[in-house]
């Protein structure tokens, strides 16, 4: 293992880890205790640890809190690689197994929720429980769909196609990656918007400037598929707090609620007057749950394990 000090812009001091030849960054808070796994804070598309500053401070003072920019993102190395869950999955337990020394408990939001879940599913060594905030990651259909009209079905396959090439997706990012546009969005899928702040929107807009960082863009565009989300609840077995802003625009919460329950009813879970970032725009009450979870739900399971 290979770590160095990071001089940032961020108020968290991190450092860098070095996987496969690149630079993970991470921050690391709180102190070690045997008898309570630390957590692993995980961030979704496009943001990096610094989407956790709300939550490192607070949670620091019960548990060792670690959060990590996932390979493309943040201040990681954004190389010309085919992203995947299954990469992220890789970078995630590597990092356990290396840097953190014990099982964690994987908190993740959004596509950092579907990275936390293909770790916590397949890699359960590494893992003492999982925290999914609107997390992403498709189920497997459970019945036919309608057939959609030709017509769209054309459309569909030349803008997927369009978007694969490097010049549209290149421009296309030139486009999201606009302050404006980042706050566009901030502001559709939070409900408070006053928690769409300048360093929020800036913690966003400095990563886009780095080398590499429209390829990793153009990547979502030949994600292959992943694993679904209903396969790796199968195989998981571990303690699941599920903490949902109910506002969200781009996830049924209630729908999606139920097909966790479906295929993991053990689970506890939380709705909050939130969109898609909960952690960030109720950060108390997040934290709250997390830390009353944490000490009864997961501690708890570990002593009878050991007694």
């Amino acid at each position: 293992m290979l770590t160095t000090s990071a001089s940032t812009t961020t108020s968290l001091p991190g450092s860098y880890w070095q996987w496969r030849d690149q630079s993970i960054y991470y921050v690391c808070a709180g102190k070690s205790d045997p008898a309570t796994p630390p957590i692993l804070l995980i961030h979704g598309f496009g943001a990096s640890t610094d989407h956790w500053r709300k939550n490192i401070g607070y949670l620091s003072q019960f548990f060792q809190v670690w959060a990590i920019d996932l390979l493309g993102f943040g201040r990681s190395t954004k190389a010309n690689w085919q992203y995947s869950g299954q990469l992220w999955r890789e970078q995630l337990n590597d990092f356990i197994t290396e840097v953190v020394g014990k099982p964690v408990v994987l908190a993740g939001n959004s596509l950092g929720g579907y990275a936390a879940l293909c770790v916590a599913a397949q890699y359960p060594s590494s893992t003492a429980g999982l925290i999914l905030l609107n997390s992403a990651g498709p189920f497997s259909e459970s019945q036919p769909t309608a057939k959609p009209p030709l017509w769209r079905k054309v459309i569909s396959q030349s803008t997927k196609w369009l978007l694969l090439q490097d010049w549209p997706s290149f421009l296309l990012f030139q486009w999201t990656r606009r302050r404006s546009t980042i706050r566009k969005t901030l502001q559709k899928v939070y409900l408070d918007q006053s928690a769409v702040t300048d360093q929020l929107i800036e913690d966003i807009y400095r990563p886009s400037c780095d080398p590499g960082a429209a390829k990793v863009f153009a990547s979502i565009f030949k994600t292959p598929s992943g694993e679904k989300v209903d396969v790796l609840l199968g195989q998981l077995n571990c303690p699941l707090l599920m903490l949902w802003g109910k506002a969200d625009p781009w996830i049924n919460t209630q729908s999606r609620s139920a097909q966790f329950r479906k295929y993991y009813p053990q689970l506890t879970e939380y709705f909050l007057e939130a969109g898609h970032c909960p952690h960030d725009e109720v950060p108390e009450q997040v934290n709250k749950f997390i830390k009353e979870w944490v000490l009864s739900e997961v501690r708890s399971q570990k002593s009878e394990v050991r007694s």
